[in-house]
């Protein structure tokens, strides 16, 4: 797991470059704190830092290959899960290889295929290949999206980053945000190929992009098809054990300490019970971290989306498991830290995301990484399998919209609220989402003779695996590799993935209850206790101190009446919310008083051109 960037500009000779390409290289640090690496040949310059995770000594980068034509350079961030399988093929073809790091095996998988090594991949990835033969650059990113990638085309070339971050360290790129990129910081939709900042776009999943003297073009190798589904449900339910227990495998090689991350849920807890299975088999036993907040078990209050804590569920699987168990408790002064915001922001380039949450999930994987440095994750397994309420909520299910931003607002608040009515008219948001959501569903095909109910949940399925899922993942990668650790999400394999997409709805909730097949192929290693647990998410804290902690900071920001965050957020709103006596905090109070934080961080630390025209 790394970080990656580059330039090529076909115009010029970039070894005169070599400042701004290692300032571009530099700002990746985090993902990479091993080690780090630049090369530039002619119009090319790539830029590499390091988290060494499989052959420490061998694995360095940007990794070449001398051919009789010019050289072949990559620059690769992720985990290939099938890379043995390929060495052997390739060794079989004539390949030679120095390392034992799956870097090697995709720079000679494009010797071999091309583009259309792609095809062959089975992980985590996003890579670019410059490739002198053809004075060419290609780009590849994974199917699902879970690594980050972007670009920024320029007038003669190309920019390119594993984050915006990277991408705007070089003085051609603008730190410009217009009109629709506001539009999608008050959205949570994942719109392909959008990336906030003007001129900068990302590397769609399942997406090849190619930059030569001509232009730029895409090819998309994968994308989510429907096909019919003929297994019957025991068939099913044993397919869906069988791709699991074979993704844990692969994705538990690595060279460095690996744990879980567990919630006590359907999906980590599966996980976690499968993975303790596997590494048993070589006498290992499996690491295991929750969060919790303090206080939080014994004064929880149930509510429609949480109806029990999560460290009884955590400590009933750790026992089951035979895990290696540690908590780590969050007090709310550690969540409203602004240090600790403004590391999340600097992490994603952007200010959006989920309040407390974000910041648990940061305090989270960083004391993680004092112990682990790869970490096993149940994130998609809701996506994929249907764990949602409003997979189940008909008003969610039949709605002409993203089915999550049904009642999104009800349960986490409705960030837009805290904008600047003139604003507000002028992004007109209900219409970006209509726009969003019509080109969303446009792609998905029917089955000859599937009923309009069947349909139906595709369409929710759908949007979920290609829309929602991907703010997640970035998310969590974000989080992440802000601390130098990689988190692995086995439910994103596309072979796990696809098969599940394509099973009726009626089999995925065959029991009448959400990941019906996912809770019955992983019966057997599950306590009880999990086994009858309703779905509840990632925890937020009910600690009151932690939004009177937000209020106070808006109170200082309030204090600054200059400040630029007041030409995007309503004050006379933000300040009614800081004045509020704590019982009368609601979530979407809540949640303003995040937004408006984050906002006035983002514009500290980015200083971008916000154009409303």
């Amino acid at each position: 797991m790394c970080g990656i960037t580059g330039w090529v500009s076909f115009d010029r000779d970039l070894t005169a470059e070599s400042t701004t390409l290692d300032a571009m290289t530099e700002t990746m640090s985090c993902r990479g704190p091993d080690d780090r690496g630049t090369w530039t040949g002619g119009p090319a310059g790539l830029g590499h830092r390091r988290l060494a995770i499989i052959d420490l000594p061998g694995g360095r980068q940007p990794m070449t290959v001398e051919t009789p034509n010019g050289t072949v350079a990559l620059v690769y961030s992720g985990e290939t899960y099938n890379f043995s399988e390929l060495r052997r093929e390739l060794a079989g073809r004539g390949h030679r290889f120095t390392t034992d790091s799956d870097t090697e095996v995709v720079l000679h998988g494009y010797l071999e295929w091309g583009e259309a090594l792609a095809e062959r991949l089975n992980g985590m990835y996003a890579f670019a290949i410059w490739d002198a033969r053809h004075d060419k650059l290609v780009m590849i990113r994974d199917r699902m999206g879970i690594k980050p990638f972007y670009y920024y085309e320029t007038p003669d070339g190309v920019l390119f980053g594993s984050e915006p971050k990277a991408i705007l360290a070089n003085p051609l790129a603008r730190r410009r945000v217009g009109i629709d990129g506001l539009r999608e910081l008050f959205t949570v939709v994942k719109t392909p190929g959008h990336a906030v900042w003007d001129g900068m776009r990302e590397v769609e999943p399942g997406t090849v992009v190619t930059v030569g003297r001509s232009g730029l073009r895409r090819h998309v190798y994968w994308s989510l098809e429907t096909r019919p589904h003929t297994d019957d449900r025991d068939t099913t339910i044993g397919k869906v054990r069988e791709l699991l227990e074979d993704i844990v495998r692969r994705q538990l090689v690595s060279d460095v300490p690996r744990c879980t991350l567990l919630s006590g849920g359907l999906d980590s807890s599966a996980l976690t019970a499968l993975a303790a299975r596997r590494l048993a088999e070589t006498g290992e036993t499996v690491r295991s971290f929750a969060v919790d907040f303090v206080g939080q078990t014994d004064n929880f209050v149930a509510d429609e989306l949480r109806g029990t804590p999560d460290t009884p569920f955590v400590h009933d699987v750790a026992k089951s498991a035979g895990t290696e168990h540690r908590d780590i408790v969050l007090d709310s002064h550690a969540l409203a830290d602004p240090e600790v915001r403004a590391k999340m922001i600097r992490a994603r380039d952007i200010p959006i995301g989920f309040g407390d949450m974000d910041a648990s999930l940061f305090l989270l994987f960083r004391a993680i990484r004092e112990h682990s440095t790869v970490a096993l994750s149940g994130e998609s397994a809701d996506e994929v399998f249907g764990g949602y309420l409003q997979f189940f909520d008909e008003r969610a299910r039949t709605a002409d919209t993203f089915p999550w931003l049904v009642r999104f607002a009800d349960h986490f608040g409705d960030d837009s609220g805290v904008l600047r009515p003139d604003l507000t008219a002028a992004l007109d948001l209900p219409a970006y989402v209509k726009d969003g959501y019509a080109t969303a569903v446009d792609g998905i095909r029917r089955l000859d003779g599937e009923s309009d109910f069947e349909y139906r949940m595709r369409k929710v399925s759908y949007l979920h695996l290609t829309r929602f899922v991907r703010v997640l993942l970035d998310r969590k990668d974000r989080a992440s590799m802000a601390v130098g650790l990689e988190v692995r999400v086995p439910f994103c394999d596309h072979r796990l993935v696809e098969y599940v997409y394509n099973t009726p709805w009626a089999l995925k909730s065959f029991d009448g209850r959400e990941k019906s097949l996912l809770r019955e192929a992983t019966a057997d290693v599950l306590p009880q206790s999990v086994y009858d647990r309703v779905k509840s998410p990632y925890p937020s804290t009910q600690d009151p101190k932690y939004a009177v902690a937000l209020q106070g900071h808006v109170k200082d920001l309030l204090a600054r009446p200059g400040h630029p965050v007041f030409e995007l957020v309503d004050r006379e709103r933000a300040a009614r919310a800081a004045a509020r006596e704590a019982p009368q905090i609601t979530q979407a109070s809540r949640s303003g008083l995040e937004r408006t934080l984050d906002l006035a961080l983002w514009l500290d630390l980015y200083q971008p051109d916000i154009a409303l025209s």
